[in-house]
């Protein structure tokens, strides 16, 4: 599984997407909409995606799939309005060992925010807003 999608995402279904009788470990991740950056309160994050950026998330999610110590691969990225809270990024690796999968999963998440194109456009309490994470 490997999506950019306008809807809010689950963990819990990345988990389920890579688990299986082969995986000893299954690492997950959420990124998280938080309350606040760079000391200034946040109240909404606007991701906006370019039409490309389906294509590149299935890229990277088959060649981190591709790694002989890695079972599976599912990650996803929102688009569109989050709230304090929402899931952003939720993705979930699977290997025979919590080293391989850690790695990976990490390894993921950086990739996924160096290279996915979307940008991300953050709102202040006092109603300035920034745009930000433009690769």
């Amino acid at each position: 599984m490997a999506r950019v999608v306008d809807e809010p995402l689950s963990v819990a279904e990345h988990e389920d997407a890579v688990a299986g009788p082969a995986a000893g470990a299954v690492v997950s991740f959420a990124g998280v909409v938080r309350d606040h950056d760079h000391g200034r309160a946040v109240t909404e994050l606007e991701y906006v995606g370019h039409p490309t950026a389906q294509d590149l998330i299935t890229e990277i999610a088959d060649g981190f799939a591709a790694r002989p110590d890695v079972h599976a691969v599912a990650v996803s990225h929102r688009v569109g309005l989050l709230g304090i809270g929402d899931v952003a990024l939720a993705c979930a690796v699977s290997a025979a060992h919590r080293g391989a999968a850690f790695t990976a999963c990490a390894e993921l998440v950086d990739e996924v925010k160096a290279r996915l194109p979307i940008w991300k456009r953050q709102v202040f309490a006092d109603g300035e807003e920034e745009w930000v994470a433009c690769p």
